[in-house]
């Protein structure tokens, strides 16, 4: 499997010329070496590293760091740092990306990368090494993290990632790596960018528009002051818009070897068109409302299900009459069911995403030799998608303060009759006695009242659509001054602060008491909702908002010099202190407080709140014993304001036996404290995972006439099932403990030639994780006792099997410290430049990450392991741990003219996940309609760029040159048919984009 997933790689680079100047030319995309700091170091004889706090003469360290510049991103056609961070090789975890947004993230409008194939909390991400605010809103409701949408794209001079453990440095969340974002220290003229692009569908529109002007001269003036304004806006992009299977629920012609996929649209046929049975649970996500008789004394249910609204017929779905032998299988189905995809009507791929944002900074000399800084950003994101049609009947979201209530299920703690229905009489709101013949009147949404019996009601309403907002603010502002104590001595000093409010808005979303409400008075029009007037709507759906915020406060201040001089260079010490003070406020949108229905349907309700100060002392030791080997060793000591504390050493060897080589190692140990969700959360947090055949057993199956085996034959209700995994925090959770070591080695067999290997080893204890909830499922399915410390909560029986166990509903358990994690693998680059003739140069690059292994020990003794298939399933979202990622970039410079080709590679997998209780890569996950691995996915990107003059360049960009759609996944259910990490891009299809930069 390894080898065929690189050669195909290799062999992606079109033509071994392409391949061979690879291997033969120069940095483009990512690299070793900054060339910024190169230049820097030309100039100025010293430079700091990413990881360091010692300035130094080469930009050559112990630890392996890549390199991404702005004009690297403009020859791959990449247009924010954020999408250019997503693409990086290393990002090979559960990273977040914007897409996910439109699918039910918790962290909507929000981007982070996952390094090493960790979470996104094992990755620290620096403005000009200083911290930054986390996000409100937490990863899965419970990993802080920085959004990478806050980054200012027009001030970034380049982007430093360090890919090894710095809690020596930086302290915890640095267990992955350091994601440091260079700003531009100085900028003097008028420069600008107006940017558009649109899929080769016509959809998918981009637009950017970007102003920096700037004035003065640090040494002609002593000072130099700019403002930057940029604004940019995407469009939603919706499943209907992309071609099959991408745009629909049926998946009856995705083959393979004679077994088909499923009809997963509401009240499909089978795949020998055949009628599945009925289900009002399934019934019930369509959005035509059905009625069906009901005694008003008990809800036992009797008759045929039929169309409320006849005249209505079936909304945006296709009726199709039942045979009689069909009816006679299914005593409760209507005599026409109406069969709706939703995803072809409601699906969303991308959501709308609007962002401007204005930046200024001023440096100016101080006295003779010292500089100061002061600078502010200003950052707006709204990210707005739609959803499914607004559900009425449905169990309420995971509860807290009260038994959790439902319309689709008899809950006895609130009287045992709560199933949605439509009573026989109806009385003015604030009635409180029964409603009766004496002081109602016979309720006209109920075809059945003048029976005296009630309608039970399934079906979402037809004339409204769940629609959320999320629109982010960000005000950071930082100031500092460095300069010399004395010839060997410098000092600098730094503070930041940072604040971000974030606020949901929620629309066509029930609140439940609003609805029991309006069907106990009759103001709403059910027989048909068109009709319904606006005040009727609100108070039905109302708003749903809330504002979450979270601050950061940091002080930083070291001095550096030299003590004396060995036989490599001078021996160099540098020692620091810092102070920060970071707060999340994220209260609940949806909280179950007052009552288990004064709360909305589907709104997640998870909260926290907390705050906690960071005091800090640093040192490094850089010792250049010989010409040829150099010791670097440092340290880091935090103390929480909780009463915890860690000390965080790291030491590393770089080693130049002859010019050409270079070897070079780290060890360190690194933390992380407990996130404010997993520690500090004031409602518990429920992520939601689709069923699989994984979790079943023969048994519990029978019940529903089907097998493990022949999974894809259940009941949709089975089949198309998600229970809710509820996480609870506990304040009581230690930290988790990392070592870590990388092994590298650079060769430069000529100037401007190199090859990079590395090799990384990062080892968690303590990993803060829910306790595997594997157990309690089985348990459950299984007709057994629930383990200790689980709570299951079932979920509404099936109608159409309703003796047998209904399905789970949701699965709580605790944070615990019980997890050793451990990822392995190798980093590989190629970078070098060659000059064809005196006007042509061929520039190239090879960049790639290979996971070599990364599991899961528990403290039983079993493992989980995930490179290579979908595992860690619950913590990516179903996008798995691919092998392989890398990017291979070329570029022809004629001078004023250049074009580059980009190969973007993403590794496939296989359709298993030991999380799911699958064997590692036995193929598990799949119900026999997919190859048991998913393909390599691999696309091509051409940019071209003309400099008119010295002020005017004109480029453009075919992204996804082929028209190559993502691989088909339909075990996923982070996108829809498709892996959203591995397709993310490559959902939009074929991709131009034009623009214009000017430069006076």
């Amino acid at each position: 499997m390894k080898t065929s997933s690189i050669t195909a790689f290799l062999r992606a680079g079109v033509a071994p010329a392409i391949l061979g100047f690879a291997l033969l030319q120069a940095p483009a995309f990512a690299q070793d070496v900054s060339p910024q700091a190169a230049g820097d170091a030309a100039e100025n004889d010293t430079i700091i590293v990413t990881g360091s706090i010692i300035r130094r003469a080469d930009a050559e360290t112990p630890s392996p760091v890549t390199v991404v510049t702005i004009d690297n991103l403009d020859k791959r056609g990449v247009s924010t740092v954020q999408e250019g961070l997503q693409r990086i090789a290393s990002n090979n975890g559960p990273a977040l990306t914007n897409s996910f947004s439109a699918n039910g993230a918790f962290a909507a409008g929000a981007s982070a990368v996952s390094l090493r194939g960790l979470s996104t909390n094992s990755t620290l991400v620096l403005f000009d090494g200083m911290r930054a605010a986390y996000y409100p809103l937490s990863d899965d409701g419970t990993r802080n993290f920085v959004d990478l949408n806050t980054i200012p794209d027009d001030i970034i001079d380049h982007v430093e990632v360090l890919r090894d453990g710095a809690s020596s440095s930086y302290g915890a969340d640095a267990i992955a790596g350091v994601v440091n974002i260079i700003t531009k220290k100085n900028f003097k003229g008028v420069s600008g960018r107006a940017e558009t692009g649109i899929s080769s569908r016509g959809d998918g529109a981009q637009y950017r528009l970007s102003l920096t002007a700037g004035t003065g001269d640090l040494e002609e003036n002593g000072y130099n002051a700019y403002v930057s304004g940029f604004y940019y806006n995407s469009k939603q992009l919706k499943n209907k818009d992309r071609p099959y299977p991408f745009n629909t629920d049926d998946y009856r012609r995705i083959c393979n070897d004679g077994t088909c996929g499923p009809n997963n649209i509401v009240d499909g046929l089978d795949g020998d068109n055949a009628y599945p049975g009925f289900s009002d649970v399934v019934t019930n996500t369509g959005s035509t409302l059905f009625v069906r008789p009901a005694s008003a004394l008990t809800g036992t249910q009797s008759g045929r299900y039929q169309i409320l609204n006849p005249d209505l017929g079936c909304n945006r779905s296709t009726p199709y009459g039942l045979t009689p032998g069909e009816l006679a299988d299914n005593p409760a189905a209507p005599t026409t069911v109406c069969q709706e995809d939703l995803t072809n009507n409601y699906g969303v791929i991308n959501p709308d995403i609007e962002r401007y944002g204005l930046s200024g900074r001023i440096t100016a000399r101080v006295g003779d030799s010292a500089e100061a800084y002061a600078e502010f950003n200003f950052l707006q994101t709204k990210v707005a998608y739609d959803g499914l049609p607004t559900t009425i009947r449905g169990n309420a979201p995971a509860p807290f303060y009260f038994p959790r209530y439902s319309t689709s299920a008899n809950i006895a703690y609130y009287g045992g009759n709560t199933v949605l229905q439509l009573p026989v009489y109806v009385c003015p709101r604030g009635t409180t006695v029964a409603c009766t013949a004496a002081n109602g009147t016979l309720n006209p949404n109920n075809p059945f009242a003048a029976q005296g019996q009630t309608a039970a009601i399934i079906g979402r309403l037809p004339n409204s659509i769940e629609h959320d907002e999320s629109r982010t603010r960000a005000y950071r502002g930082a100031l500092g001054i460095k300069g010399p104590i004395n010839d060997n001595w410098t000092y600098d000093v730094n503070a930041t602060a940072m604040h971000m409010d974030l606020r949901r808005k929620s629309d066509g979303y029930v609140y439940i008491q609003h609805l029991l409400d309006v069907i106990a008075d009759g103001s709403f029009n059910f027989v048909n909702p068109a009709a319904n007037s606006q005040d009727v709507l609100d108070y039905l759906m109302p708003t749903a908002q809330a504002t979450s915020t979270s601050d950061l406060v940091q002080t930083q201040a070291n001095v550096s010099g030299s003590l004396m001089d060995l036989p490599g260079g001078p021996l160099q010490v540098g020692v620091g202190v810092s102070f920060r003070y970071e707060a999340i406020d994220s209260p609940s949108i949806n909280s179950d407080f007052n009552g288990g229905t004064e709360r909305y349907y589907r709104l997640n309700g998870f909260a926290v709140k907390g705050s906690r100060r960071v005091y800090s002392a640093f040192a490094e030791v850089n010792a250049p014993i010989l010409d040829q080997l150099e010791v670097n060793a440092s340290g880091r000591y935090d103390r929480y304001s909780g009463g915890t504390d860690n000390f965080s050493p790291k030491i590393g060897v770089k080693v130049k036996p002859i010019r050409q080589v270079m070897l070079r190692g780290t060890y360190s140990k690194g933390f992380r404290i407990p996130s404010f969700g997993e520690a500090n959360a004031t409602f518990p947090t429920t992520g939601y995972v689709s069923n699989t055949a994984s979790i079943f057993n023969d048994q519990y199956l029978a019940q529903y006439g089907c097998t493990v085996a022949t999974f894809a034959s259940c009941p949709a209700y089975i089949r198309n099932g998600t229970y809710g995994q509820t996480s609870v925090g506990n304040p009581d959770l230690k930290p988790e403990k990392s070592r870590s070591f990388t092994a590298g080695i650079l060769v430069e067999p000529i100037r401007g030639l190199s090859f990079t290997v590395d090799y990384y080893n990062i080892k968690k204890t303590n990993a803060i994780t829910t306790a595997n909830n594997a157990p309690a499922i089985d348990a459950y399915y299984a007709g057994q006792d629930i383990p200790a410390g689980y709570t299951v909560i079932p979920d509404a029986p099936d109608t159409a099997n309703p003796g047998a166990l209904p399905r789970i509903a949701f699965v709580q358990s605790g944070f615990i410290n019980a997890n050793t994690i451990k990822s392995e693998g190798l980093d590989f680059g190629a970078n070098a430049d060659l000059a064809i003739t005196d006007g042509i140069r061929w520039q190239s690059s090879l960049e790639a990450s290979y996971i070599m292994k990364l599991e899961t020990r528990f403290p039983d003794g079993s493992v989980e392991r995930y490179d290579g298939t979908l595992g860690n399933f619950n913590l990516t979202a179903g996008s798995g741990t691919p092998k392989w990622r890398g990017t291979l970039l070329n570029t022809l410079d004629f001078g004023s003219f250049a074009i580059s080709n980009t190969v973007n590679f993403f590794g496939g997998y296989d359709l298993s996940a030991t999380d799911q209780g699958t064997g590692y890569k036995d193929c598990g996950l799949n119900d026999g309609s997919l190859p048991c691995r998913v393909k390599d996915y691999i696309t091509f990107d051409l940019n071209a760029q003309v400099r008119v003059n010295d002020s005017f360049t004109l480029y453009a960009n075919m992204l996804n040159m082929f028209d190559k759609l993502p691989r088909i996944d339909t075990v996923t259910y982070g996108a829809h048919a498709y892996n959203p990490v591995q397709g993310g891009e490559g959902i939009l299809g074929r991709y131009f984009r034009v623009g214009v930069k000017f430069n006076y």
